[in-house]
């Protein structure tokens, strides 16, 4: 089996509108995969769906703050229903909680974490009577590797970590798979490390001169890995954690 067998598989993805999200969409859009995408920002939705409606995707995008529980049902259940169903759940918002405060935790429980707990848990019942079900959840090198700059963000990708293997050992039995990505440093317009690169200079070269592989990642490289754990040709595959990060959580 490869991933070029994902056929026309209803792919829902959390975060979708730019960066990683958008790579992944953009990927599974590649090989057949029909769409349903959410965000906070409509605007960056919009942009999304016509990128990918340009490449012949069949694509619905809803506005929804990943907090809000009631959001996240309305979006689960328009997009099933556009769709026609759903077989692939991919959780990659976050709500980079990279402070101590009490709002950067709150942030990494309420997006990281539940947002995929609630995400999954609707569309369960989807998945069972998918012919290829797998969940996705999209988490950071920063949950195995600590960092003073993000305590609530890493805290939070650990407990998805967790959930992740939780989940897959109780899902097992009915050949839903459940696996995490943890993407390391990234850059991409407009993101955390492009920010960084004139905001923070000194941090950002220190960071991109300690990975082994020599720079930063690509939102590529992490939608690769992503479309293989959820195709066919990782059907034997559940309850795991990839790191993409270009050996920068090696030891050194």
């Amino acid at each position: 089996m490869t991933v070029h067998q994902l056929g026309d598989a209803r792919v829902l993805i959390a975060g979708g509108s730019r960066g990683i999200g958008l790579a992944i969409a953009t990927a599974f859009a590649r090989h057949g995969a029909r769409l349903g995408l959410c965000a906070r920002g409509a605007d960056g939705l919009q942009r999304a769906r016509d990128t990918l409606q340009a490449g012949g995707a069949q694509v619905h995008v809803q506005a929804c703050d990943l907090a809000d529980p009631a959001q996240i049902q309305a979006w689960v259940e328009a997009a099933a229903a556009a769709l026609g169903g759903i077989d692939i759940v991919v959780n990659n918002a976050s709500g980079f909680g990279h402070g101590n405060d009490d709002a950067s935790w709150q942030a990494g429980f309420d997006i990281d974490l539940m947002a995929a707990v609630r995400t999954n848990r609707l569309a369960l019942p989807y998945l069972r009577r998918s012919a290829m079900p797998a969940i996705l959840n999209v988490s950071s090198i920063n949950a195995r590797v600590p960092t003073p700059r993000a305590t609530a963000y890493s805290t939070a990708k650990a407990a998805l970590d967790y959930y992740t293997v939780t989940l897959a050992t109780e899902l097992a039995r009915e050949r839903i798979r459940v696996n995490a990505i943890a993407p390391g440093s990234i850059v991409f317009p407009g993101g955390l490390w492009d920010q960084r690169r004139t905001s923070e200079p000194a941090l950002y070269a220190s960071i991109r001169d300690r990975i082994p592989f020599g720079g930063f990642g690509d939102p590529a490289d992490v939608a690769a890995a992503a479309v293989f754990l959820c195709s066919p040709a990782a059907r034997w595959i559940t309850g795991q954690v990839l790191a993409v990060d270009g050996g920068q959580s090696l030891p050194a």
